[in-house]
């Protein structure tokens, strides 16, 4: 028996949240978000765990990084109005007719649409992974902030690394050695 807090790869989705143009070049700690970005989505492509992509008001903030924007090939995003993603009908339908019931966060910013992604979610009863070393505030302590108040909210903490090792569940798996090359 698994602690029912370990990522299931049949039940886990990625939600890359808004790490476009205007935003992200003000971003705190942006390179290092968008490489771990990068490596997350990357390692959930090679798990065949779905990935979802969200655009907070494209015509004012710009599209998705370039760079994110090739890891995902041709992914195209949800474009929102609502600092929630949930507030996109299309993509809660899609993550519950994928049966998903947990939902692993990356993007931008973590106090503002993450965090009521996060809280959303949660009030929906998705269990909410949050890779800390995937998403960013433009100021500090908006992030920190952020980050207690997902934990007291009863969202999981997690980094990339943690995330891909627990989808994967063994060393044994067929993706081990493609997962374990993107985090090095």
């Amino acid at each position: 028996m698994r602690h029912m807090t370990i990522l299931n790869r049949q039940q886990t989705a990625l939600l890359v949240i808004d790490i476009q143009d205007r935003v992200h070049a003000v971003m705190r700690y942006r390179e290092e978000v968008e490489s771990n970005a990068q490596k997350l989505i990357r390692g959930c492509q090679l798990l065949q765990v779905p990935i979802f992509l969200t655009e907070q008001y494209p015509k004012g903030l710009g599209h998705t990084i370039s760079s994110i924007r090739y890891a995902l090939q041709a992914a195209l995003p949800i474009q929102k109005m609502t600092f929630s993603c949930c507030g996109s009908d299309e993509l809660m339908l899609a993550l519950r007719e994928k049966g998903i019931r947990q939902v692993i966060l990356a993007g931008i910013e973590t106090h503002v649409c993450v965090l009521q992604t996060a809280l959303d979610l949660l009030a929906n009863d998705f269990q909410v992974h949050v890779a800390r070393d995937a998403v960013s505030s433009r100021r500090e302590l908006d992030h920190q902030t952020a980050l207690q108040r997902l934990t007291q909210a009863g969202a999981i903490i997690t980094t990339v690394e943690m995330a891909l090792f627990e989808l994967m569940v063994r060393a044994s798996s067929a993706e081990f050695k493609e997962v374990s090359k993107l985090i090095k």
